[in-house]
């Protein structure tokens, strides 16, 4: 988010610092062969001390030209009207069924014995607060941290479960991702400092090449944050546990919702604040924001919603939320203008309307065939 370099997010990121990551240990990216990225090899690497020590993401910078034709932003700017009807996807709803059997692990091991959704540990909502404060609490399965190596550093983002035919793919922004240098990325459901793993660990898989199955707008790669801030949104896959259960099979999904307007009267933000030991949740309405500044164009969800800084980045914006099962409609993550904004109590997001909707249907495509 473009407040981490406020000198709040500064002093945070001091409490958590990157530090440079040992490369001769078990599991360590020296070791990593080249392609391969297994939930047992994640959980090696991301020890509970290196995910408690690790900061929120720097700012992204563009990808170099070449990487990827450079577009223009009129898919954005054709968004900016949305449909009067939220557009909802045709995939299961927010609250999936167990498949039958779940997917292989990366590794040979015994199939396992399919399990209940949601039945380790019950949803527990904070007391009621006043619209727009935030406060710490215990999380929800679908939503977690997005841990990621970058250079020498150990980062998070948010990032939450979204339901998909391969039962496989999280949401989060896309400035978390981006870059070739964005390595050993693994997403931890439900993560808190006292309980790191409750629901396991699932590895962005990698191609034959080595480089994680995530997708991001090629605009958004090749102008950057703040040109393509309309286009701040990714989608990665992960593979299974170490158990061998995909990821939507052990915590549930969150259903996509695109087309659905700027203005919402009562929307649920979640996000992993840089220095709290505890995801942080907050209730309030969004309103449309369009941008005055030429360098960012476009026009963007605001929310006010305290406590929000470095970190949060990729959290989602749920409406329809059902406490009891701690899933709802994402129109929204944290991010788009000055990558979530320049305050830690307001939040943006890019609109979810048909780039966004393109750049899902494509990832569940790949994700599923692959």
């Amino acid at each position: 988010m473009r407040r981490t370099l406020t000198m709040a997010v500064a002093a945070a990121a001091l409490l958590l610092p990157a530090g440079p990551l040992p490369v001769a240990e078990a599991g360590g990216a020296a070791q990593t062969a080249v392609g391969r990225w297994s939930a047992r090899e994640a959980q090696a690497f991301w020890t509970a001390e290196r995910m408690a020590s690790a900061a929120p993401l720097p700012p992204a910078e563009p990808e170099p030209p070449a990487a990827v034709p450079a577009g223009t932003l009129s898919a954005p700017a054709a968004d900016a009207t949305p449909t009067p009807t939220p557009t909802p996807t045709s995939i299961p709803t927010s609250t999936p069924t167990p498949s039958p059997t779940p997917a292989p692990a990366l590794t040979p091991t015994p199939t396992p014995t399919p399990t209940p959704i949601l039945t380790p540990a019950p949803v527990v909502r904070p007391a009621a607060a006043e619209p727009g404060v935030g406060q710490d609490f215990d999380g929800v399965p679908v939503v977690g941290r997005m841990f990621v190596v970058k250079g020498a550093g150990a980062y998070f983002c948010t990032a939450s479960v979204v339901a998909s035919l391969g039962r496989n793919l999280v949401l989060s922004a896309a400035h978390c991702l981006l870059g070739a240098d964005t390595q050993q990325v693994a997403f931890v459901p439900r993560y808190t400092r006292a309980n790191p793993r409750p629901y396991g660990m699932f590895p962005v898989l990698r191609d034959a090449a080595g480089h994680s199955r995530i997708w991001i707008d090629p605009r958004y790669r090749s102008q950057g944050a703040d040109r393509a801030a309309a286009l701040d949104v990714a989608f990665a896959q992960v593979g299974p546990d170490a158990d061998g259960f995909r990821v939507q099979d052990v915590v549930g999904a969150n259903r996509l919702v695109t087309g659905a307007g700027y203005a919402h009267r009562q929307v649920t933000l979640i996000g992993y604040p840089a220095s709290a030991a505890r995801p942080r949740l907050c209730v309030n309405r969004t309103t449309k924001f369009t941008s005055k500044d030429a360098r960012i164009p476009g026009s963007f969800l605001r929310i006010d919603c305290t406590g929000y800084p470095g970190g949060t980045s990729g959290g989602p914006f749920l409406i329809r939320y059902d406490g009891r099962t701690g899933t709802g409609d994402v129109v929204g993550v944290i991010g788009g203008w000055k990558t979530g904004g320049d305050t830690a109590d307001t939040s943006y997001s890019s609109y979810f309307g048909t780039a966004i909707r393109k750049l899902y249907e494509k990832a569940v495509a790949a994700a599923k065939a692959g």
